[in-house]
């Protein structure tokens, strides 16, 4: 059975069931009033009306809860308020104090479905209201120490809700929209590129091609000869491209980075990264064994290690060999990955892609979880950055 994430609208039935039974189990404090409804006393015709009117205020609470952040006027929503704070007035003083408790939900509702602003005075409206009716209602007072506090802490943590429902909204908005500009950014990168690797290439077999269509009845060796240029011209116009689809596809560190934090994230991992990686002097080939690195590591951390916090640092140190750039994962978990025996996978992979390229690899758990260090030949020792 899916669940509804916050900020999100229910889409189908099994959803909207989820929201309507969670909203519903703070309904459980209405047993004052239905346990007075059955054994109060009351006259049977009472009963009736009172059951009537404590499944109108049920159902109008429920619609005000469940939409809550639909962006509804304020005037609307202060208008089914007031019907709600008026009904319960009329229970609490007919059928008693045992009443008095729908003017905590009275409060909920208001901070669930009115922008704080407002909140903030209708909360202690309603308190305020219910705090008079329990001086006015036979023993009232009894029940209102129970109620006051409920109804206060109730309606301000819902504004809380409220806010954080708007923010995650705003939040998933914004999301897509940089995703949508990073693409739309990647597309003009992409076509820039190829515009400078293919421009030249094309526009001058455009040219021989058409030279060599004049030449062709007259001067049919020279002809041939732009034919061999265009086809000289054609194969480095093919190199070109396939290096630029290579270096496309290689991993690099700071997208890994950028990757590793989403990753960590969604596993409720507090991560603790680089703030501003910048890998000068790395060949292309040690920056990315470093990325695979990197993205192993992270991987491991998120399936294996039920660690709650990874820190990552990425540091340049001058050893006796000479500079190096180090990168180090840790984590708190119970412990490393699992075990890869075949070659190509996991850390025997890694180590052996670290080696190609004059690097070398570093694994070990420790009482405090699991730590992976690679390093790869580097430039001048400067030091790049660590977790913050």
């Amino acid at each position: 059975m899916s669940g509804v994430n916050i900020g999100q609208r229910p889409e189908n039935r099994t959803q909207k069931a989820i929201k309507v039974m969670w909203t519903a189990i703070w309904l459980a404090f209405l047993s004052a009033p239905v346990d007075d409804l059955l054994h109060g006393g009351h006259a049977r015709g009472v009963r009736v009306l009172g059951w009537g009117a404590l499944a109108v205020f049920v159902v109008w609470y429920m619609l005000l809860v469940f939409r809550t952040g639909r962006g509804d006027r304020p005037g609307v929503v202060l208008g089914s308020l007031a019907v709600l704070a008026a009904e319960s007035t009329a229970l609490a003083l007919t059928l008693g104090r045992s009443w008095l408790v729908l003017l905590v939900y009275v409060s909920i509702a208001s901070g669930a479905a009115l922008p704080p602003r407002l909140a903030r005075w209708t909360i202690p409206g309603a308190s305020a209201l219910m705090a008079a009716l329990a001086l006015v209602v036979p023993d009232g007072r009894a029940f209102l120490g129970g109620l006051l506090v409920p109804a206060l802490l109730g309606g301000f943590a819902m504004t809380g809700v409220r806010e954080l429902i708007r923010t995650t909204i705003a939040l998933r908005e914004a999301r897509a929209t940089v995703a949508q500009l990073a693409a739309n950014e990647e597309r003009l990168r992409l076509a820039r590129d190829l515009h400078d690797l293919l421009g030249h290439s094309l526009s001058l077999i455009t040219l021989k091609s058409e030279l060599a269509g004049r030449m062709l009845p007259d001067q049919p060796d020279k002809a041939a000869q732009q034919v061999a240029d265009i086809e000289q011209v054609s194969r480095q116009a093919l190199v070109d491209v396939r290096e630029a689809v290579t270096g496309y596809r290689r991993a690099r560190i700071a997208p890994e980075l950028a990757g590793a934090k989403v990753a960590l994230s969604a596993a409720g991992v507090v991560a603790e990264l680089p703030g501003d990686p910048d890998p000068t002097g790395l060949d292309e080939e040690s920056e990315a064994a470093l990325a695979w690195a990197l993205r192993e590591a992270v991987t491991n951390v998120v399936r294996h290690s039920g660690a709650r916090r990874c820190v990552v640092e990425l540091l340049r140190r001058q050893t006796l060999d000479g500079a190096v750039l180090e990168l180090s994962v840790e984590d708190d978990g119970s412990g490393g990955p699992a075990p890869v025996n075949a070659p190509g996978n996991g850390l025997t992979g890694l180590a052996e892609r670290l080696a190609k390229v004059g690097g070398a690899l570093e694994a070990a758990g420790s009482h405090r979880g699991f730590r992976l260090v690679a390093r790869v030949p580097a430039g001048v020792a400067t030091d790049i950055g660590s977790g913050a």
